[in-house]
């Protein structure tokens, strides 16, 4: 931000560096320098290729300065960088330590993450670096680590990268928590947050500076503190509100943390094309395949391109699709999270190098590794959110005065809606991102027990240090004792059993404390709010090995020493190509083919931990596995511009002639709803009767609101027989009529009261989310010393405790937190309850007596998920000739 008003100069030692390469301090760089010199944090909003990380340490670096040639300066640590990624940790200190080196300043930067040995880290608790590049779950971890306050007493700065992707997560609300307890540990260190895409500076500023009480409130007698643990009054958990907490006010009395909200100027503006291909667009579908050889063209045109899609089976499909269509034989290579961790780090040395024409890759390149020589971004499908977009765009010539160019790929004609949406959102400089979440009871517990780990606490000191953060300012006394007391003792139903009896209190002190040596070490082995699912190592090995090892596993089973054994021992396991998803595995049977990791393999056995593949390059129609968690959802800004784009037919001169064709169609067949219209149709097809309805709310909601509206089917006597929901449409079938029902009441608010209540507590779905929450909070460990619990065993310990506590204490904590996620994360059901609320009394219903044009992407989706992934094309080909014929007829 240049105002114009002289902003001090930086050390001439600083000012030579720069000169030497020919640069000059950006003003947001020299402003953030000014903030630190005067104690104040701030919040760094810069665009891709604005020099932010260096503007975050270069404050750091100039205190470092003076102290660097001191021989005599003990160990402390001075700076903590946390990033949200381990890979972009060991990117930023490469980059950090050339400045460092070429001005001769004698500081000591080292990165701390789960790859780093035991012994470096314990060396590093003992002599800390001064500036420490690390993750979330790492700080957790030293906040747990024996004597923390020593090792944070010192600190001068936090840094705090890619803020946006940390602070609206669970990782966020523990990262919040440790903020505020190394706060009281070290209240002269600032805070400095850094991001290029933010949605809304002053409540990210606010989660980065916290809320200062100027006095907390006084204990509850009779709870958690100075009177112990007492059993809290029973009621029935609230399922149908999406928070178990009242969202966050600043009251009477408190005060952010003096904190700034700088911002850099903006760059060159983004360069942004939605392909208008040449084939026809499909209804349905998210493959891409009708548009790949001009992906391809486009690769060939570019220096090097980022293809992003957004899940990892659209990755390999993607991979595979563009090496069918490269006759050039362009080095093209494939990243994502299942690929073995040795694997992607190749990939990103040989980008680097200029080594590759093409990366097709996922949300592990959003953030922070910048090639400069990456001329092209290519987004395969539309981007479900204009944040997303513009971080994905920066990674396009990371430089700040230089335009970055990006293609965007619809893969259906709704797609090519929001793919229009988007790009005027980018030109307009609009951003979307998450609200503001409030915390998460179980990272509360989860922050509890790690407190008791690092030294002893104070009840009413913790409370004041949680309060005093964004995602809990409003979290009662109550709620905090109550989590309190499951972590002293699991909470009433569970207290008689003494293995969850996890902190105790001194009854002199009052300080709680963990209870032993072997609890502390459990709870150091889990830290984090990241839940993965339970995976094998995916190992290649070659037709003759596969024998062997069965031969041997044979012997092994029999008792038998034979020289088999002895040879595929010799073979080894194989080479590892990464990981999958256990319950992947397990619905193959040997001799299903599958794409991983770019290749075409055969599944022929588990073994232990390790699933074992062949190759079966001519295999016909592989399965594409669909893995957890891989789908985002549509966001709320992208949808409410997608239903205003639909409306306003001056816009629609801007999209592909067939796709004006499809919507002229629909205007003459039924109607264009308006935007803050919902438009029901309802018609007989087959000797069944539909019902379907364009919300535009994302698949999350929508599903949801299938589920809640079969119900209520159901008790009209309608016969619902099932439902599926796309990302813009959901439709509902039957045996009876649906013309007769009143839409008004049918799609009424109150469905989020007992209906969703009911089928929450029949749902396994709880049982799911109740696991999660479990885990994070610590009372399932799937981590001890010398051992690892499989899923199975997991399952099987926290569905019994779910329906335990079900049954005799139906307002715990941990189930209070799960219905809180079910409603947030899995249902949306905040999202859902903001679409019911836009269309009371906007309901238009058309009765027609065959399918629109308008429905037939959706009735395409009905039976595609009984298929495999490699018979999608076929099975849409096939139900698009009798619905197109019947639609456009």
């Amino acid at each position: 931000m240049d105002d114009g008003r002289p902003i001090a100069k930086l050390p001439q030692r600083f000012e030579d560096w720069f000169a030497a390469r020919g640069w000059r301090p950006r003003p947001h760089q020299l402003e953030l320098a000014e903030a630190a010199a005067q104690g104040s944090s701030a919040l760094l909003i810069a665009p891709t290729g604005g020099g932010k990380t260096l503007a975050g340490f270069l404050p750091s670096l100039i205190e470092l300065a003076d102290v660097s040639a001191s021989r005599s300066r003990r160990h402390a640590l001075h700076t903590l960088y946390i990033s949200p990624l381990k890979a972009l940790t060991a990117d930023v200190a490469r980059n950090l330590e050339i400045p460092a080196r070429e001005m001769g300043l004698n500081i000591r930067i080292e990165t701390r993450t789960g790859d780093t040995p035991p012994a470096k880290r314990t060396r590093q608790r003992a002599f800390p670096p001064d500036i420490l590049l690390t993750t979330p779950e790492q700080v957790m971890l030293l906040m747990a680590s024996e004597h923390p306050r020593v090792f944070f007493e010192d600190l001068r700065a936090i840094i705090i990268d890619e803020i946006h992707a940390v602070a609206p997560t669970k990782r966020g609300d523990l990262l919040a928590l440790a903020l505020a307890r190394i706060g009281a540990w070290a209240p002269a260190a600032r805070r400095i947050g850094l991001s290029a895409t933010v949605a809304d500076p002053d409540a990210l500023a606010s989660w980065l500076g916290g809320v200062q009480k100027e006095a907390p409130p006084p204990p509850l007698r009779g709870r958690a503190g100075r009177g112990g643990v007492q059993k809290s009054a029973r009621r029935q958990p609230t399922t149908s509100a999406p928070h178990p907490l009242p969202p966050p006010r600043k009251g009477e009395g408190d005060a952010l943390i003096r904190m700034q909200i700088i911002r850099g100027a903006g760059g060159a503006a983004a360069h942004v094309e939605v392909l208008e291909s040449e084939a026809l667009v499909p209804w349905a579908g998210h493959t891409g395949r009708h548009a790949m050889r001009e992906v391809y063209e486009a690769i060939r045109r570019a220096k090097i391109a980022l293809v992003f899609v957004n899940t990892r089976a659209q990755a390999e499909l993607t991979f595979q699709e563009l090496w069918r269509v490269n006759d050039d034989g362009l080095p093209i290579a494939l990243h994502h999270g299942s690929l073995d961790v040795a694997q992607r780090r190749k990939v990103e040395t040989a980008m680097a190098a200029g080594a590759l024409r093409a990366v097709v890759c996922t949300s592990t390149l959003d953030l922070g590794i910048d090639w400069g020589e990456v001329d092209l971004v290519i987004q395969m499908g539309a981007p479900k959110g204009c944040s997303r977009l513009v971080q994905r765009i920066g990674r396009a010539n990371h430089r700040l005065d230089e335009p970055s160019n990006a293609l965007l790929v619809p893969n259906n004609r709704f797609e090519v809606l929001e793919c229009r949406a988007a790009k005027d959102a980018v030109a307009e400089g609009a951003l979307d991102g998450e609200v503001a979440r409030v915390g998460g009871l179980d990272c509360l517990a989860q922050h509890i027990m790690g407190a008791s780990c690092g030294e002893p606490f104070e009840a009413d000191a913790l409370y004041a240090e949680a309060i005093s953060t964004a995602p809990y300012a409003a979290l009662t006394r109550e709620t905090f004792d109550r989590a309190l007391a499951t972590v002293a003792t699991g909470g009433y139903a569970l207290r008689s059993y003494d293995r969850y009896r996890r902190i105790v209190q001194d009854p002199n002190t009052n300080l709680w404390r963990a209870r032993g040596k072997q609890a502390a070490q459990q709870h150091r082995m889990n830290v984090g709010a990241i839940v993965e699912a339970d995976y094998l190592d995916v190992r290649l090995v070659s037709p003759r090995t596969m024998g062997l090892r069965r031969a041997a596993a044979i012997a092994a089973r029999k008792g038998e020493n034979t020289a088999v054994i002895s040879r595929a021992n010799a073979l080894g396991g194989g080479r590892r190509l990464g990981k999958i998803e256990e319950w992947l595995i397990e619905s193959m049977s040997p001799g299903d083919t599958f794409l991983f990791a770019g290749e075409i393999v055969r599944f022929e056995a588990v073994m232990e931990t390790e699933a074992l593949v062949t190759r079966a390059p001519d295999a016909r129609e592989p399965k594409i596995p669909s893995y957890a968690g891989g789908k985002f959802p549509l966001s709320t800004y992208l949808a409410e511009r997608v239903r205003k784009m639909l409306h306003d037919r001056k816009s629609w001169k801007h999209l592909p002639e067939q796709v004006r064709e499809w919507l002229t169609l629909q205007a003459q067949r039924s109607i264009i709803p308006k935007h803050d219209e919902l438009l029901v149709e309802t018609f007989p097809r087959a000797n069944k009767f539909y019902l379907v309805c364009y919300p535009f709310e994302g698949r999350l909601a929508q599903q949801t609101l299938g589920m809640l509206l079969t119900r209520r089917l159901e008790r009209m006597g309608k016969k619902p027989l099932g439902f599926v929901a796309s990302e813009y449409a959901m439709s509902v079938w039957g045996f009876e009529p649906l013309t007769d029902v009143d839409m008004d009441k049918l799609f009424d608010e109150d469905m989020l009261g007992d209906d969703l209540d009911a089928w929450l507590a029949e749902a396994a779905l709880m049982k799911r989310t109740f696991r999660t929450c479990a885990i994070i909070a610590g009372m399932i460990e799937k981590r001890a010393p010398g051992s690892e619990k499989s899923g199975r065993q997991i399952t099987f310990s926290t569905d019994l405790i779910y329906d335990v506590l079900r049954q005799h204490e139906p307002d715990h904590l941990l189930l209070q937190a799960a219905f809180a996620d079910a409603g947030e994360g899995f249902l949306d059901i905040r999202r859902l309850a903001s679409l019911l609320k836009r269309v009371k009394g906007r309901i238009v219903h058309r009765d027609l007596d065959r399918t629109s044009p308008l429905a037939v992407p959706v009735m395409m989706e009905i039976g595609k998920e009984l298929v495999g992934a490699a018979g999608e094309e076929q099975v849409l080909k096939d139900a698009s000739e009798a619905l197109l014929a019947e639609a456009l007829g």
